[in-house]
């Protein structure tokens, strides 16, 4: 399996977070990563950040987010990033994070997260109205498709965790 560098920016071109990982293969949902357990990232140049427990991230074609989905103990089942659509290529994953996330916990909770600094962004990197559009929409059908467990989200990644854990 090949590896990738996942590099997430804000919409200014600071790097964000940013790590290695597997590529695991596509399907009909998009490129799936692999990370086991002892991954490493880093946020910007700040330490890096071990992360315990093993994940899997979904990069989509043509949609506006990505999504990690973490293995048990992670509290967090599904993590979702808005960003601008993942590009691949070039051994790498790039795209703009848009602040906003949704997430659903093990305790069944979704959580849509960071209202307050979308709404700070959109001023300080002077988001253009379309991508304020683009970025609600995709948080309100991420909110549905997390919550409602549909498309990728019902499942899809068990088959790709397999290869990580």
């Amino acid at each position: 399996m090949s590896e990738v560098r996942i590099i997430y920016r804000k919409y200014g071109g600071s790097l964000h977070w940013h790590q290695y990982a597997r590529v695991l293969g596509e399907d009909e949902h998009g490129v799936w990563t692999g990370c086991p357990a002892g991954t490493a990232g880093r946020r910007g140049s700040e330490p890096p950040v071990v992360w315990p427990d093993p994940f899997v991230m979904l990069f989509p074609r043509n949609a506006w987010w990505t999504a990690t989905f973490n293995a048990r103990p992670n509290r967090c089942a599904i993590y979702c990033d808005v960003t601008t659509v993942p590009v691949c290529g070039d051994g790498r994953i790039t795209m703009a994070d848009l602040d906003l996330d949704v997430l659903r916990m093990r305790d069944g909770r979704l959580i849509l997260d960071d209202e307050d600094e979308f709404a700070v962004h959109q001023v300080r990197y002077a988001y253009p109205e379309e991508i304020v559009r683009q970025a609600e929409r995709s948080a309100a059908w991420l909110m549905e498709a997390v919550g409602g467990r549909t498309g990728p989200f019902g499942g899809a990644h068990d088959r790709w965790m397999s290869l990580v854990t």
